[in-house]
């Protein structure tokens, strides 16, 4: 295999907004691991999910396709062996494959492509999250999102979420000295963390990395009866309406969020020495982004589940061979990673497979590595809980659209009004434009058939589930396959071989 072919290394976070970043310019919150790979490389500022929500946005990302193409609905999808994942291209083009961490994979299928997965998920890959569109605006209290994570934020030694992106480092740096050790084939790891998602609980020396009074607080506060139909459904499903925390409580939650935050760039910052250990960097592209934001108490809202930015927006910064250096406003989003890393991996466009299946994404290869715009656009569509009808969203220029069956729509100058207060869906001066906005929706979604579909896929799984709690249980969630009799030293091994098998670098031959 050629050397041309660069290694890729994708960083992902969870939950993790940009502007909660001083890579994107955020005040307070220290990234400077991610900083630095920004100051030497590009760093995408109008990038988003394709759903703000876990796996559904994973889904889009592993297979640069939009959700309703894909039936990726909501947490509890199942996401099919058939569809091709950048993984499969990836192992089309000589390349290594490996997922260290979270993807929320649902179904039996727990490899997607991947030549191998080093840790368990965190989340479960049965259909017990199922939404039900027949049943909307009933909470699922087991595991609808409340306020509780926001009234208990704060410091503890360890929880689940410490102890399994500890696990999933551990795991990635160790595979990274194993591919350096074989030296063969290109690789492509996932290093896929679980924070800065709530809860919003963070480890003493993260704490106390900030100032607790020098927090800032939301930016914008919005009164119930001021918010558009979208935002009561979601505060009434979070039950933000009925517990309201105080003040002290949102700025633990902010505090505990940024504090998770610079452990996630931490681990960012373990990565990338570790490809420096292993003499990788400089044939590594590594990219950072996240799977969707956080509202983090913005314009009243927690979580995510909404196109308002702090919940769509993304962080992506990428570093590496010929990538240029600086910034891109042009609109950009998960699908195109897929067709970004075939670029990458392509020496020239023979060397492509045929696609599986149409890729709703573009390239931003030409981008990252010439610096110029493409002026592009991200589309985002959303059919899980909180609402019974899809919401779509469009980013284009400095627009942004949003439309649901069941509310107003909504049109905002992002350039203009950052914090999205002025809704000019109903202005005059932009009636035009906002109808062009309507009639593309009407257009290129039918919107009854989509309604129809989610909510039959919710019966089928629904009927699945509940089965399944019956009898002899069959789990789904992914057991990393380990040899005790094959790690370490061992009595049917030269220890001696072991030992330099796994010592990086090499101890020098004569």
């Amino acid at each position: 295999m050629t050397t041309q072919q660069p290694n890729i290394v994708l960083i992902m976070a969870d939950q993790l907004a940009p502007q909660f970043t001083s890579s994107y310019g955020h005040p307070v919150v220290k990234t400077p691991h991610m900083d630095k790979l920004a100051s030497r490389g590009m760093r995408f500022d109008a990038a988003y999910c394709n759903a703000p929500l876990c796996a559904p946005s994973r889904f889009s990302f592993m297979s640069g396709q939009l959700v309703t193409r894909i039936a990726a609905y909501d947490n509890a999808s199942e996401f099919l062996s058939s569809i091709p994942t950048f993984a499969h291209y990836l192992r089309h083009m000589g390349y290594r494959t490996c997922l260290s961490g979270k993807m929320h994979f649902v179904g039996p299928d727990q490899l997607h492509g991947f030549d191998e997965r080093i840790t368990t998920d965190i989340y479960p890959s049965d259909f017990a999250w199922t939404p039900d569109w027949e049943l909307a605006d009933e909470r699922i209290d087991k595991w609808y999102h409340n306020m509780d994570t926001v009234r208990e934020a704060g410091v503890a030694q360890t929880t689940f979420q410490i102890e399994y992106d500890e696990e999933v480092a551990f795991f990635a740096r160790r595979k990274l000295f194993e591919y350096a050790s074989e030296k063969q084939q290109p690789f492509c790891m996932v290093a896929s963390f679980i924070h800065p998602h709530d809860p919003y609980v963070a480890r003493p020396e993260w704490w106390d990395l900030y100032d607790h009074d020098a927090i800032d607080m939301p930016t914008s506060t919005i009164p119930y009866d001021e918010q558009d139909g979208f935002s009561r459904r979601l505060m009434d499903g979070i039950e933000a309406t009925t517990v309201i925390p105080t003040d002290d409580e949102v700025r633990n939650a902010r505090h505990a969020y940024y504090a998770n935050t610079s452990y996630f760039d931490s681990k960012v910052g373990q990565i990338v020495k570790t490809l420096e250990e292993c003499n990788q960097l400089e044939n590594t592209i590594v990219i950072v982004t996240a799977d969707h934001g956080d509202m983090l108490g913005e314009r009243g809202l927690w979580y995510k589940m909404n196109f308002f930015e702090h919940s769509a927006r993304v962080p992506l910064i990428m570093a590496g061979p010929k990538v240029k250096r600086g910034t891109l406003n042009s609109p950009c989003s998960l699908v195109d990673i897929l067709p970004t890393m075939m670029d990458i991996a392509a020496m020239d466009k023979d060397t492509k497979p045929q696609l599986g299946q149409p890729i709703d994404g573009r390239s931003l290869w030409p981008m990252a590595t010439t610096g110029k715009e493409d002026h592009g656009q991200a589309i985002g569509e959303y059919c899980a809980e909180m609402t019974a009808h899809p919401v779509i969203m469009i980013r284009r220029d400095q627009y942004k659209y949003i439309h649901c069956d069941s509310d107003a729509p909504m049109l905002f100058n992002i350039a203009n009004d950052p914090l999205e207060r002025s809704n000019l869906a109903e202005h005059p001066d932009y009636a035009d434009l906002a109808q062009q906005f309507a009639d593309e929706i009407k257009s290129n979604w039918d919107m009854p058939t989509i309604r129809a579909d989610v909510v039959a896929k919710q019966k089928q799984r629904q009927a699945v589930y509940e089965a399944m709690q019956n009898g002899v249980r069959a789990d789904w969630d992914y057991n990393p396959p380990r040899n005790a009799s094959e790690e370490y030293v061992r009595n049917h091994m030269d220890w001696t071989e072991k030992a330099a098998k796994t010592r990086f670098p090499p101890y020098p031959s004569e």
